[in-house]
């Protein structure tokens, strides 16, 4: 592996991706944005043995959001394989995860490591985008990708340049830990990177790979990404260099398919399944965008809210608004700490599934799994599947709000709903999977979001 160089990117435009909108300079971070170019290698077997069987030459960008006070810095940085899905860069577990990793003073850097985010093209559901390049000519018109056999190689180095921080506004700080993340298509390749990649390359210290399907994306060609839905199960390799902490969601197990490569926890392997959350949720495509982790609890709350509608994509029945974020946060903390500390993630319970379908308590909601306060004292049945109309429908899964009279024989009174409500948060937190610091949060929404 060469390395890359890098370079601010020209001070003209804005930086672009889907991702959080507030002020990241109102709650103590900056933020810079770099092109980094370089020779990357693509990867095929040769009688067995993964080579690199190809190089050309490549230059993407990177973001990068730190502490403003190097003193804050808690030695790590995540670094997160851009999400492509929508035809365009996205970075959902910055957007699902950004309020544990400020409050513990992490670094984030996004790669730009597929082609259809820098040079666009059609994303999947029918979403297209000009790219990187075709949104802002003047700022990003210098980025060319030879093609996602080279995603894998670009990935590496991006991580290797975060290690050193030459060049960047990481340079000041002692990188002790780089960590990679990854969503949906990004958690595909994820996959591939960590049973194929990862013991050319040891760059990481340890992965997330957040939302995978049942299979991994192509290493030797530039595949289609529905190929990691349906083609044959992958597991990680037992022989894991380092920590792999995947998490799923009831989307994830059964319309993505990874019930089939569903695997035990093992040495350098954990896995956490979460009930009562979906792929993509409230979380993910409203409050996320604009929770800076001081919002009031009425301006939290009134973001939770389901709706059925999402930038203009109607959807049959209202989005998801399960626990996903929450969880997540507790996700990055534990792999950071069993990367830093050797201790393992809290051990989680299997999502119940029998004859290919999800087990359920009598309100719909999913037996086993990972149990937050909104499925074990519901006012809702919250599932990864079920919805329909807009093709984005299929991840977003569902909330179906319980009525008046069954609220009323589960809970005689707003203070009797509180005080389980309460005692299952803490059950969360004592288990690992909720983190204390986001239980109060938890406890106000769900008091100013009580239905009745």
């Amino acid at each position: 592996m060469a390395p890359a160089t890098l370079a601010p990117v020209p001070d003209v435009g804005s930086p672009f991706v889907a991702g959080t909108r507030f002020d990241l300079s109102s709650v103590g971070y900056t933020a810079a944005e770099y092109i980094i170019t370089g020779r990357a290698a693509a990867y095929g077997r040769r009688r067995g043995v993964v080579t690199d069987v190809e190089h050309a030459d490549f230059a993407t960008r990177l973001l990068v959001y730190r502490p403003s006070d190097p003193g804050s810095f808690n030695g790590t940085v995540w670094v997160e394989w851009l999400n492509v899905t929508a035809g365009l860069d996205s970075s959902p577990d910055w957007i699902v995860a950004h309020t544990e990793l400020m409050r513990r003073g992490a670094a984030w850097v996004g790669v730009s490591a597929q082609k259809l985010g820098v040079e666009g093209g059609d994303g999947l559901f029918g979403l297209a985008s000009p790219g990187l390049v075709g949104t802002d000519p003047a700022r990003y018109g210098a980025l060319h990708h030879p093609g996602d056999r080279f995603s894998y190689d670009i990935y590496a180095q991006a991580g290797a340049a975060v290690r050193h921080g030459a060049g960047t506004i990481l340079a000041d700080l002692a990188v002790e830990r780089v960590l990679a993340i990854g969503e949906s298509q990004a958690a595909f390749r994820l996959t591939t990177y960590v049973n194929t990649i990862d013991p050319l390359t040891p760059v990481h210290d340890g992965f997330l790979v957040h939302a995978r399907g049942r299979s991994a994306a192509a290493l030797e060609v530039d595949g289609e990404p529905r190929s990691a839905l349906t083609g044959e199960p992958v597991l990680f390799s037992d022989n894991l260099r380092v920590p792999v902490l995947c998490v799923e969601s009831e989307t994830d197990l059964l319309s993505l398919g990874y019930l089939a490569a569903r695997q035990d926890d093992g040495d350098g392997f954990a896995l956490w399944e979460i009930a009562g959350a979906s792929h993509a949720d409230m979380y993910t495509f409203v409050a996320g965008a604009v929770d800076d982790g001081r919002l009031p609890a009425d301006e939290q709350a009134r973001l939770w809210v389901p709706r059925s509608e999402i930038y203009g994509m109607a959807l049959d029945l209202p989005v998801n608004a399960g626990p996903q974020h929450y969880v997540m946060n507790a996700a990055v903390s534990q792999l950071d700490r069993w990367v830093r500390d050797g201790l393992r993630p809290s051990p989680a319970p299997r999502l119940e599934v029998g004859d290919g379908r999800f087990v359920t308590d009598g309100h719909g909601n999913v037996r086993g799994g990972i149990r937050t306060p909104l499925v074990d004292v519901p006012t809702a049945t919250l599932s990864g599947l079920g919805n329909s109309g807009h093709p984005i429908a299929s991840l977003c899964g569902s909330t179906v709000a319980f009525d008046h009279e069954t609220l009323r024989s589960l809970y005689p009174s707003k203070r009797e709903y509180l005080d389980r409500f309460t005692v299952a948060t803490e059950s969360a937190v004592a288990s690992g999977f909720v983190l204390e610091a986001d239980a109060p949060e938890m406890v106000a929404i769900a008091t100013a979001n009580w239905p009745l």
